[in-house]
């Protein structure tokens, strides 16, 4: 039995702030560990409280003297004001829009009476996906005024006249430029001017004309296009490409912004650094493109002689008189990802993905910094990504964030990582993050006293880690890895003890990412999957992960690609997003077995070995697989974890850890066989 006494006196420590160490402490009181429903009495399950709960953002942009922001992986979403004079949060609102929302698209129009806030959806259930919020009455809620047919909306510019373009995706589909007009309240699908992008994530507007920037920077490779720049000319309802000619080979436009007499674009990176460039509105077709070191060009402001964007590293200027390009120098902490910039009164205001608003003196290179949460911004639990557990911890990743669940005391301390920590490993009590995007292995010891630090970083095109196992023949830590700009992706290889990494790019084709990652006996075992309709999936590929080098392969002949591995015994175990569960006997190398699992798993799963048993976990459930006749029982019914990007499990001391909804969970499962 749970000791009911100790885990009633359990802390939550959710950190925040610039340094991500000062915390409030909140009473949460932890319910009696119980069986879990429909399972038998060997099973039990300990709610552990949230996994992750802060104030995460996603877009930020100036109205007079208050800078709005709106969240991310929050529910309800919503938009809070940050007021710079008094450096609260006076205003807020909610929106109804589900599920899983985030808020990266806010426009103001020319008066500054409307804030425009578009939002991105996990699934499109047919509701609203513009808002509309009246700053002159901010006690009142913003009010849904339509909705785009890409389900996403990325970005959002407002011309002149009022009138209101959005950009944004649907997986699987062309972005289209919309329009929505305010007095008639008419959205309308003004046209794909690229067929051939996966994503459109800027658009900026004049009186007369409508810039449109697209490409692939997610489901890119095979005969997805680059980075796409159109003029729709708003007059004669027509598309003419003006990308500048040194940014075709770029995966995707990032960021557009209309500045003075200028069109000011930035680019995503993939083999190449992404690039900024300035446009004369006059005369598009005179521009100048500057590469710069960064993987990401965004978020423009300006002053009279510098333009002023972000990168990955932090914020970097542009000197019109010059045109060339610096890091801004100043004193204060890391920026993380910025998602908001504005220049006011010789002043930059930077949010930052940290869940803080910084004021960078540009004249005296200062930094003040205020945390949203201490200024009156709600917290929330939010959907986590990766999950792992050793050393007296548990580990739970999110944006910007990975919260450290002490299990002796019960606190909860959020740490800073940038991006997302996609999976984790704890190799002898020392936390090792996978994170996106393009952020390489992070490295965080709890015994240190410090935030996490980058440990290694790889190409840049290989931007997104999907799994992570630990290889004790080899004293290796694995990642399998996707790459968005590119397709196909990589075997990453890290050695803790001496630092050295290795990067194999694409070792199943040069179109399957490594969706999973096992190993036994010093072999890796990768799982591939495809980001696009066609084309080949679900291979199993046998590596030598010290020296990259195939040893062999199995075509496992299923229709989707797959979603996890595990090794127990003799058998490599494999689950497929349909649903599919496979069985490899490692000594002959043929399929074994195969069965179908729907009823407990479909579309991304992962899965871990435990007290001689497999266990798996999907959207729904937690199961477990007989290591012998491969019998699938279900450990945990309706556990429907709250994950961001697919769920995760993890094992340490025979006990598993995974969410039940939006909280971390303990799981006893004591199965005889």
């Amino acid at each position: 039995m749970t000791d009911e006494a100790s885990l009633s006196r359990r802390r939550l420590l959710q950190a925040g702030g610039a340094f991500g160490l000062a915390a409030a402490a909140t009473s949460l009181l932890v319910p009696r560990a119980q069986a879990a429903a429909g399972a038998p009495q060997r099973t039990t399950v300990t709610d552990l409280g949230p996994g992750l709960v802060q104030f995460s953002l996603m877009s930020g942009t100036l109205v007079g003297d208050t800078v709005y922001i709106g969240s991310r992986n929050l529910d309800p979403a919503r938009v809070i004001g940050f007021h710079l004079p008094s450096r609260t949060v006076v205003s807020h609102t909610e929106l109804a829009a589900e599920p899983e929302p985030s808020i990266q698209a806010l426009a103001a129009d020319p008066t500054g009476r409307y804030l425009y806030i578009g939002v991105l959806l996990k699934a499109d259930q047919g509701g609203p996906n513009l808002f509309r919020w009246d700053l002159t009455t901010p006690d009142q809620p913003a009010v849904a005024v339509g909705r785009t047919e890409d389900r996403d909306i990325r970005d959002l510019a407002v011309a002149p006249d009022g009138t209101v373009y959005a950009v944004g995706g649907l997986p699987g589909k062309a972005p289209a430029l919309w329009e929505y007009d305010p007095a008639t309240g008419a959205v309308t699908n003004l046209g794909v001017p690229d067929p051939n992008a996966t994503l459109a994530r800027a658009v900026a507007a004049t009186q007369s004309t409508v810039f449109f920037g697209a490409g692939s920077v997610l489901a890119g490779g095979g005969g997805a296009s680059r980075a796409s720049l159109f003029a729709y000319d708003r007059a004669k309802r027509t598309f003419t490409s003006v990308v500048p000619k040194e940014m075709e080979q770029d995966p995707s436009l990032r960021e557009l912004a209309v500045i003075g007499e200028h069109l000011v674009v930035g680019t995503s990176g993939g083999v190449d650094p992404a690039k900024f460039a300035v446009l004369d509105l006059a005369d598009l077709s005179s521009s100048v493109v500057v590469p710069t070191q960064g993987t990401t060009v965004k978020t423009f402001t300006a002053d009279a002689d510098r333009i002023y964007f972000a990168t990955e590293a932090g914020v970097q200027t542009y000197s019109t008189a010059d045109r060339t390009l610096s890091p801004l120098a100043f004193t204060g902490p890391d920026l993380g990802e910025i998602w908001g910039l504005d220049c006011v009164d010789g002043k930059l205001e930077v949010v930052s993905g940290y869940g803080f608003v910084a004021e960078i003196d540009l004249s005296a290179r200062t930094c003040a910094v205020t945390d949203l949460g201490e200024a009156g911004a709600s917290a929330g639990a939010q959907a986590a990504m990766g999950i792992a557990a050793g050393g007296g911890y548990v580990y739970v990743g999110g944006n910007g964030t990975v919260a450290r669940h002490d299990m002796r005391t019960g606190q909860v301390l959020n740490l800073q990582a940038p991006g997302e920590a996609k999976d984790a490993e704890v190799i002898q009590g020392v936390l090792y993050t996978g994170q996106y995007d393009a952020q390489g292995i992070w490295r965080y010891d709890p015994a240190g006293g410090r935030q996490p630090q980058q440990a290694a970083g790889f190409p840049r095109e290989q931007n997104r880690p999907l799994d992570t196992s630990w290889d004790p023949v080899n004293a290796l830590l694995l990642v399998g890895v996707q790459s968005d700009t590119e397709g196909g992706g990589a075997l990453w290889t890290y050695d803790p003890a001496t630092g050295r990494s290795a990067s194999y790019v694409n070792p199943i084709d040069d179109v399957q990412m490594v969706r999973a990652v096992a190993n036994r006996d010093g072999v890796a075992f990768l799982g591939g999957d495809n980001a696009t309709s066609t084309g080949p999936r679900g291979t199993v590929v046998a590596v030598d992960p010290v020296t990259g080098r195939e040893q062999w392969r199995i075509e496992t002949q299923q229709p989707a690609g797959v979603a996890a591995l595990a090794v127990q015994g003799p058998h490599l175990f494999g689950l497929t997003r349909n649903g599919t569960l496979f069985v490899i006997d490692l000594r002959t190398r043929r399929i074994a077995h195969t069965a179908d699992v729907r009823s407990v798993c479909t579309g991304f799963a992962a899965m871990v070995t435990n007290r001689g048993a497999v266990y798996g976990v999907s959207d729904t459930t937690l199961f477990r697989i007989h290591p012998k006749t491969f019998a699938v029982s279900t450990v945990v019914a309706g556990i429907n974890g709250a994950w961001y990007s697919g769920p995760h499990v993890n094992a340490h001391d025979g006990l598993l850890y995974t969410l039940r909804d939006h909280n971390l969970v303990q799981v006893d499962d004591r199965a005889a066989f």
